[in-house]
């Protein structure tokens, strides 16, 4: 008895008023709040690239040195990426969302009041371990809202949150630390993740979820990365894939403001107006996957055109065009495509039993190599100089070409 009167003793008004709303509009209601988030947390986790020029013209740290502080959310959002992801499938997201962003915005506090860089380096740290909250569960809402033939436009529009988050941090972060110190250019994501955490708290709905049967719950919580090789496969791709996005990223700023001697401000705007069109571009390729009825033949045509146009601005940077800025504007658009298509790709594989692990899987790889981009690509320019860097990072994408799954799939019971 009391296991069938349970669920409607828990039930409060804002979960019945909430199940009145028509299933498109609470859909998209779910994805613009997860979008938010996520974007959020995003411009905690890129605020210390923007900081690398101030750090390295002023403070005298050197590019590989910046660079490894640049990396430390990154490297923490590594360290929990999985977890949060199991945590999402066992609870949902909800509260894994408003959880993490609080926890972020603590980090955020901590941030600006450490004491040197180290303990700098450490709350940026804690922050990238907190702000991973976002990435698997926002990935989610898409898959338990919205059916087959929308998600490549919803993941689509989820996957706006990082170039999003990044151009609010480029716009805002540069500027404010050139005036103002670091301390002060922190308290922008530390208001903007408090924020959010209460929304969310208040805002989001888990989607539904199936409710398996005694005769399928095998079926449905089966390991997909026992029935072949195709999760790891898209994962080593966008491993591959996040290399030459986040050399742009991390580098574009400083390689406007140090080599074509652009002010801060007008680097900031540029480099964010290129996330904000390489968000928009990120839409467009998840309508073809939805057109085209694949993921993997788009995200193999994204693989060949980060090739071709990370190769054509190491050529434009080291012939001294002054066209190269806007070549750094294609190359962002281009080099953020990939990502809806793998994360679409990778949770209809998983499953609903499994989605949340196998995109904390998924972003896990991704941050990996992200990481190692801040101070491997640093110590690169600082050895051999931004052309060498650029062209180096155009061979991450050719090893992914071979890699990617000739045909899609998907988890049977989706």
């Amino acid at each position: 008895m009391t296991q069938t009167t349970e669920p409607v003793i828990q039930r409060t008004e804002r979960d019945k008023r909430t199940e009145r709303m028509p299933n498109a509009v609470r859909a998209w209601s779910m994805l613009g709040l997860g979008v938010a988030a996520q974007t959020v947390g995003t411009v905690f986790v890129s605020a210390p690239t923007f900081l690398i020029t101030l750090l390295h013209t002023e403070r005298g740290l050197s590019f590989a040195e910046a660079g490894l502080l640049a990396a430390a959310p990154t490297i923490g959002m590594v360290l929990t990426l999985i977890a949060w992801g199991a945590l999402s499938d066992r609870i949902g997201e909800r509260w894994v969302i408003a959880g993490g962003l609080a926890l972020t915005a603590l980090a955020a506090v901590g941030a600006i009041f450490a004491d040197g860089y180290v303990m700098l380096g450490l709350f940026f740290l804690l922050g990238g371990m907190a702000a991973a909250s976002t990435n698997a569960a926002s990935g989610r809402v898409v898959v338990g809202w919205f059916p087959k033939n929308r998600r490549g436009l919803a993941m689509g529009i989820r996957q706006m949150s990082q170039p999003l988050g990044v151009t609010v941090a480029a716009v805002t972060i540069p500027t404010i630390a050139q005036s103002a110190g670091i301390a002060a250019a922190l308290v922008v994501p530390l208001i903007l993740t408090a924020f959010f955490a209460f929304v969310c708290a208040v805002a989001i709905v888990n989607p539904p979820r199936p409710t398996p049967s005694v005769t399928d719950v095998a079926p449905r919580s089966a390991n997909p990365y026992r029935a072949n090789g195709f999760l790891w496969r898209i994962h080593a791709v966008s491993m591959l894939l996040v290399v030459p996005q986040f050399t742009l990223s991390t580098f574009g700023l400083v390689w406007l403001v140090t080599e074509l001697h652009w002010t801060p401000l007008a680097a900031g705007v540029l480099v964010g107006s290129a996330q904000f069109i390489g968000a928009v571009g990120r839409i467009g390729v998840g309508v073809l996957s939805d057109k085209v009825g694949s993921r993997v033949r788009p995200l193999r045509w994204v693989a060949l055109s980060a090739v071709a146009v990370m190769l054509a601005l190491a050529a434009m940077d080291a012939a001294q065009w002054g066209a190269a800025a806007v070549m750094l504007v294609i190359a962002v658009t281009v080099t953020v495509a990939d990502n809806g298509l793998a994360f679409t790709s990778v949770a209809e594989m998983a499953g609903p039993a499994w989605a949340g692990r196998a995109l904390g899987a998924q972003n896990t790889g991704q941050f990996i190599a992200a990481s190692l981009v801040g101070p491997g690509i640093g110590a690169l320019i600082g050895v051999a100089g931004f052309p060498i860097a650029f062209a180096a990072a155009a061979l991450f994408p050719a090893l992914a070409i071979p890699l990617v799954p000739r045909a899609d799939a998907e988890h049977d019971r989706l």
